[in-house]
């Protein structure tokens, strides 16, 4: 063990992504919480997360806002926020920051910058450190999989490779009082946003895919944040069945209990993939980015990925939708 728990007790979590990424490091978080009990567990990372530290407050203890740096795409750079979170840091003084970032072409050399604690994870040509406590960072597996190696490196055993998706008690009810307003019965949710335009699949194919469930017997949510407006109401625009638009109309963790009640998800490989998968629901995921073994689902049996990058053959999409059992009317 490289950094034994009975002298490990502040720790800190470098990766400041977005809500797929961090679903993703889950079974990492709980692995350090299994390993580092009674240790104060800080997630490093962009400001909705304070949100995701609340939900997952099991694993992780507190927040920092990480401003941005130079190079990191995420938000831009303000020198007096990261002169502010410098000295934020060095007044923690940390025992083990782990960067969970990525291969550590720009973030190593500035957390080990920051002065504030020994810094471990990944490095990569460019980025190599002499210290054990990095690892080369790999290609070709699961983001998943990915951190729990980074982590066996120091010593710290994995407790399964299982995602996970808290929804509070709140939550759900508000969701159900949602629900009882809308036609009742078996449902799908298609969510067909996405953050970026080049990792989005034609709405034409969400209205084919969701008529087809519709014809099968299934009411059809169509979800999205406000954002997402526009593309959700294509969607439906596009759609020969009536679907029921829940466009920015519920919250995250809504969203979560809806889709652990549907019968099946189809989505962009985004968030809701991982929240799906977390609550273990079918789910068609199209994979736009070219890694569906990176950011895929690990069960293929009841998470199918398809890789648009290399087959753009939607009749074998379509064919997935027909593992649906019609409901009983």
């Amino acid at each position: 063990m490289k950094f034994p728990a009975d002298t490990t007790h502040k720790i800190a979590v470098f990766r400041a992504l977005q809500l797929g990424d961090m679903l993703c490091s889950v079974p990492a978080l709980r692995a350090l919480r299994k390993q580092y009990p009674d240790a104060e567990i800080t997630l490093l990372g962009l400001p909705w997360a304070s949100g995701f530290t609340e939900r997952f407050s099991s694993y992780i203890d507190k927040f920092i806002h990480f401003p941005g740096y130079h190079g990191l795409p995420e938000q831009p750079f303000d020198q007096t926020l990261w002169n502010d979170f410098v000295s934020r840091m060095q007044q923690e003084k940390f025992d083990l920051i782990l960067q969970m970032q990525g291969s550590g072409g720009i973030v190593n050399d500035m957390l080990e910058s920051l002065r504030a604690g020994p810094v471990a994870g990944f490095h990569s040509a460019g980025s190599y450190r002499e210290s054990g406590l990095f690892t080369e960072y790999p290609n070709g597996i699961s983001e998943i999989e990915k951190h729990l190696l980074m982590l066996a490196n120091l010593g710290i055993q994995p407790q399964g490779t299982a995602l996970e998706f808290p929804v509070n008690e709140m939550e759900t009810e508000h969701l159900n009082k949602i629900k009882s307003k809308l036609p009742q019965g078996p449902y799908v949710c298609v969510h067909p946003g996405s953050r970026g335009a080049w990792r989005q699949w034609p709405t034409t194919h969400f209205a084919c895919l969701a008529d087809q469930c519709a014809g099968m017997g299934f009411q059809v949510y169509v979800t999205g944040t406000k954002e997402e407006a526009d593309i959700t109401a294509e969607v439906i625009d596009l759609m020969d069945f009536p679907a029921i638009d829940l466009t920015g109309k519920t919250n995250l963790g809504e969203i979560g209990q809806l889709i652990k009640d549907a019968k099946l998800l189809i989505s962009n490989c985004t968030g809701v993939s991982h929240i799906a998968a977390a609550m273990e629901t079918p789910s068609i995921v199209i994979s736009m980015d070219g890694e569906p073994e990176r950011w895929g689902p690990l069960n293929k049996d009841l998470h199918k990925t398809i890789d648009w990058t290399k087959a753009q053959d939607f009749n074998s999409v379509l064919a997935l939708v027909d593992v649906l059992r019609s409901p009983v009317v």
